[in-house]
């Protein structure tokens, strides 16, 4: 078994969980996180065309400030990038499929699309059931 942690950018949510669920694959957990990648935060402009023109400038959300920034002096302060990030379990002959239905839908070519990781996965319970491993993530 495998964990699969996709952060992915939150208007692409709703399109990704359609493409895992027609592949066989409805179920995850979904977080919202906040991060920065290379771009070191600087994607106000991005973040703002994510969200649709009716939404009044007060509503959009900017990238916050680290506590540490605010406590410190910095030359810049560091800005974080509000995401998603997706985690499911899987069988380990189903990552490629997965992972290749992820990046079809996410994959825009501009920076902030995203990353995925792939983890081992040692054992896994249904606490409902008592399953065990991939009877318990089926």
């Amino acid at each position: 078994m495998k964990e699969i942690t996709a952060i992915i950018r939150r208007d692409k949510v709703p399109e990704t969980k359609t493409a895992l669920s027609e592949i066989g694959f409805p179920s995850m957990t979904l977080q919202s996180c906040e991060g920065r990648g290379k771009q070191k935060g600087a994607m106000c402009a991005e973040m703002d065309s994510e969200m649709p023109d009716s939404f009044c400038t007060v509503v959009k959300l900017k990238p916050t400030p680290s506590t540490y920034a605010l406590e410190h002096t910095l030359p810049k302060v560091a800005m974080f990038v509000p995401k998603k990030m997706i985690t499911m379990v899987v069988p380990d002959d189903k990552v490629d499929i997965i992972v290749d239905t992820i990046i079809k839908t996410n994959q825009s070519g501009q920076r902030g699309d995203g990353k995925i990781f792939v983890s081992p996965i040692d054992s896994a319970l249904r606490v409902r059931t008592g399953e065990r491993d991939c009877d318990a993530v089926r």
